[in-house]
């Protein structure tokens, strides 16, 4: 099949457009968190542009953008290829984090749209809802799915205790209606994510494209420490039951329990530490803190999640402290399809391309996909691997390639 070419500079013209969505002037990041007013604006600003270019486009009840290109009348009878990335961004983020997956997709379709082919099947662009967290993250990718759950609906809260259920009812949709988005495996032929790494290792191995194998497991806890508050002047160190100490002896561990049951590809994580009171003069009686753990094999991830409670206990033991912990979430590693991964090698290969297989550290779209059809994931570098971030960035010619191989591999699929 003849090589097509895309519109880098239609490419770029989009993605700055989105980024107008929820850009902060003064920091210069990105806030368009899931099912928020500007995330739906942006949701409508990617359906309205497609309709104008005559494609096929809804908002489906979990609020996913779904956006759908027919080669031909007998595509309407076969399975559909499935590309896309998510919408919303963390606060404060960069332009390019699920944002790029989504407006190359729509540039694939662009350029099919435009092209005569021999493609037998459909393609669609599916911009997911809430992948980043406000409410959980991944919401709109488990209801496609069918992972989703009525519980998580009616149960779930963002950090300031806004309810999913009151968020989506804000923006217009049914939270129930959710349950109804789950797509029947026997209409996918399989799924596609274009992402950047968000990660060091292709800027700093000057490779171009990372071809993604697996995708970690995580699970996320979030842990209670409790001493006593006391006076920092009268209270002597021997007789004090100092939380923060027993977050600091475990932050020090963290390294030795990695060493000791995880592997090369562990990540212990606390990201957010809370001291109560929280005053200068005042002995911490408590810390509540999170603890994301991630790990590319289940067994390790049980052995991880073992050995912080251990550590944890003797710690509390040691500074006489009550110990608790909440489960909060655990997603198990997934492996990407094999064919997937062979297709992505084979069509950077013939285009030249240089890559690298890897795991993903992070979570995305891809992962739950993997449950009802064969799936696979291209990576581009991220410059210093800055994401999460205003200065999140990857190069033009980076976005070209990274592009133009996720048209080769639509095609390739689309053809079969």
């Amino acid at each position: 099949m003849a090589q097509v070419q895309i519109d880098l500079e239609r490419l770029k013209r989009n993605l700055f457009s989105l980024a107008q969505f929820g850009l902060n002037e003064s920091d210069k990041g990105i806030y368009r968190p899931g099912f928020s007013d500007v995330d739906s604006a942006a949701r409508r600003w990617l359906m309205d542009m497609a309709k104008a270019q005559g494609f096929e486009a809804d908002l489906d009840g979990a609020g996913n953008v779904i956006i759908k290109y027919y080669p031909n009348e007998q595509s309407y009878h076969q399975p559909a290829v499935l590309i896309g990335s998510h919408l919303d961004s963390v606060p404060a983020g960069g332009m390019f984090d699920g944002s790029l997956g989504v407006i190359a997709g729509y540039e694939c379709l662009c350029v099919l749209q435009e092209t005569p082919s021999e493609l037998t099947k459909p393609i669609w662009l599916i911009a997911t809802s809430e992948e980043e967290g406000r409410f959980g993250g991944m919401f709109g990718v488990q209801a496609l799915t069918g992972n989703l759950t009525p519980h998580q609906i009616l149960t779930s809260h963002d950090a300031d205790g806004v309810m999913l259920s009151d968020a989506m009812l804000a923006q217009g949709l049914e939270p129930m209606a959710a349950l109804e988005a789950k797509l029947t495996p026997s209409k996918v032929f399989c799924f596609l994510e274009l992402h950047i790494e968000q990660g060091p290792v292709l800027d700093q191995t000057g490779v171009q494209i990372g071809v993604v194998e697996g995708i970690s497991g995580v699970f996320k806890w979030i842990v209670k420490l409790i001493g006593k508050a006391d006076h920092a002047g009268t209270a002597p160190m021997e007789m004090r039951s100092d939380a923060f100490m027993g977050l600091a002896d475990f932050a020090y561990q963290i390294n030795r329990i990695i060493a000791e049951d995880g592997t090369d590809s562990s990540r212990i994580t606390v990201g957010k530490a809370e001291l109560k009171p929280g005053f200068a003069h005042t002995i911490a009686g408590e810390v509540d803190f999170t603890l994301v753990v991630r790990d590319m094999s289940e067994e390790v991830m049980e052995a991880l999640s073992a050995a912080c409670r251990k550590a944890l206990s003797a710690i509390a033991r040691k500074h006489k402290l009550m110990f608790e912990y909440e489960q909060v979430s655990w997603l198990t590693p997934v492996q990407c399809t094999p064919a997937m991964v062979a297709c992505i090698e084979e069509q950077a290969a013939q285009l030249g391309l240089n890559y690298r297989c890897m795991p993903s550290g992070a979570g995305h779209d891809t992962q739950f996909f993997t449950e009802i059809t064969e799936a696979g994931m291209i990576f581009i570098p991220s410059v210093n691997g800055i994401s999460h971030a205003p200065d999140e960035w990857s190069h033009w010619h980076d976005i070209d390639a990274g592009t133009q191989l996720l048209l080769a591999c639509v095609m390739s699929k689309a053809s079969a």
